[in-house]
């Protein structure tokens, strides 16, 4: 009965030390195996940490620059409208995510003017006309952190986040935490929709 035991044991060890090689022994690595057995590619992008954790601080206001230069790739400016604009989302969470803002620098809905409000929902409807039109989503979201409570990345100057939605692709919350695969790039996504917005 005693041997019976030590030679549990000893498998039981066994399995447990074998456990603990390296994760990439099999050429794959395996995350959670026993705990979560669907298999999940995994894109690395060690280079969104510093815009994560704010390392990337650029001086001023980028979506300023953006409202005082031309419409360009160069400031991922797509449109301008007489008091809005429509940029690029330079980290964008699905493919034609792009923001909506005032040209004015201001932080506060409650601040703007009744024209420059009304532009503002003007924009954001002819963005998602846009968006339907280049991606035929089967659902846009739309919204606004308003406040550095609430979640905005730029509190000082308010912007509407657009993002168009597939059946099949994430639910919104890890959409927004996690890093996502892109079936096409900024330059291609400018391209498209400057080419609805310009008419």
């Amino acid at each position: 009965m005693a041997k019976k035991v030590a030679k549990k044991t000893k498998k039981s060890t066994a399995k447990r030390k074998a456990s603990k090689k390296a994760p990439f022994a099999s050429g794959k690595l395996q995350i959670g195996k026993d705990i979560w057995p669907l298999e999940r590619d995994v894109l690395f992008r060690p280079d969104r940490m510093k815009y994560v954790r704010k390392l990337i601080k650029p001086e001023g206001c980028v979506f300023c620059r953006a409202a005082q230069a031309e419409v360009s790739f160069e400031t991922l400016c797509v449109y301008k409208s007489k008091h809005s604009m429509v940029v690029l989302n330079k980290f964008p969470y699905n493919s034609g995510h792009v923001l909506v803002l005032p040209q004015r620098h201001c932080g506060d809905l409650l601040k703007l003017s009744e024209e420059e409000f009304r532009d503002l929902q003007d924009t954001i409807r002819l963005t998602m006309k846009s968006l339907n039109e280049v991606y035929e989503p089967g659902g846009i979201n739309v919204g606004l952190n308003h406040g550095a409570v609430a979640g905005a990345g730029i509190p000082e100057h308010l912007h509407y986040h657009l993002i168009p939605r597939w059946a099949g692709d994430l639910n919104f919350f890890p959409l927004i935490a996690e890093t996502k695969v892109l079936v096409e790039s900024l330059e291609q996504t400018y391209e498209k929709l400057w080419s609805i917005l310009k008419k």
